[in-house]
């Protein structure tokens, strides 16, 4: 019998059975991520040259206190939860992926692609060039000729954030000059390729600290219609 404590990771391999019951009287609550297993194997086999004939990912133990995977389960949850764009989904699943295999004793990265840094320079062409798009991992690696693993670790290096992340803050820079100038929020969204107003305003309150209505306020002085 397991005891899971705030803070600690509760890992279910496929098949185990978890009857879910509380430890303490007043009951508890926690937010559980399903992975399906065919999507694990063919992930880890893109990304690890030396995977097993199953790479099913065996985890020695049920329990675990890993900051950065608590992290990375938390980012991916809330990223399909909130339907969020499908770049930022794809890379919130591969970072919970790389965080879930790092102490596997098959694990060894694929060898480095000289290719890849002017790869990472045609990638970032392609986003300005597609900002407003949904474009997602898999579609800039099938365009730069590799897999998404070794494209996002390039990008990193090249320009110091993800691929997603640079994407959102292409969107966000651009969003800044149209509200300066007096566009709406909602047509803002639209515009750049956001759900809807609603998300828009959630990446520019985590980034700037205030709503797309109060900036817009603050540079135009142009009233809320």
């Amino acid at each position: 019998m397991h005891h899971s404590t705030p803070g600690q990771v509760f890992l279910l391999e496929p098949g185990d059975i978890h009857d879910g019951h509380a430890p303490t009287p007043g009951g508890f609550t926690y937010s559980m991520l399903y992975l399906d297993p065919n999507w694990i194997e063919r992930e880890l086999r893109a990304l690890f040259e030396n995977a097993p004939a199953c790479c099913q990912p065996g985890f020695s133990k049920v329990l675990m206190h890993d900051p950065a995977l608590l992290e990375a389960i938390a980012q991916a949850f809330s990223a399909l939860r909130e339907s969020e764009l499908r770049i930022v989904r794809q890379a919130a699943r591969d970072t919970l992926l790389c965080q879930l295999t790092r102490h596997l004793k098959w694990r060894t990265l694929l060898n480095p692609d000289p290719r890849l840094p002017v790869l990472a320079q045609r990638v970032r062409g392609y986003l300005h060039a597609h900002f407003n798009e949904d474009v997602g991992l898999d579609d800039l690696a099938r365009m730069a000729g590799t897999d998404r693993f070794r494209l996002t670790r390039a990008f990193k290096a090249a320009f110091g954030l993800a691929p997603h992340a640079y994407l959102i803050q292409l969107r966000l820079a651009k969003a800044r000059h149209l509200l300066a100038r007096g566009d709406l929020p909602a047509d803002i969204a639209a515009a750049l390729g956001f759900a809807d107003q609603s998300h828009l305003g959630r990446w520019f309150r985590r980034t700037y600290g205030l709503t797309p209505a109060h900036y817009r306020r603050r540079c135009s002085n142009l009233p809320d219609v």
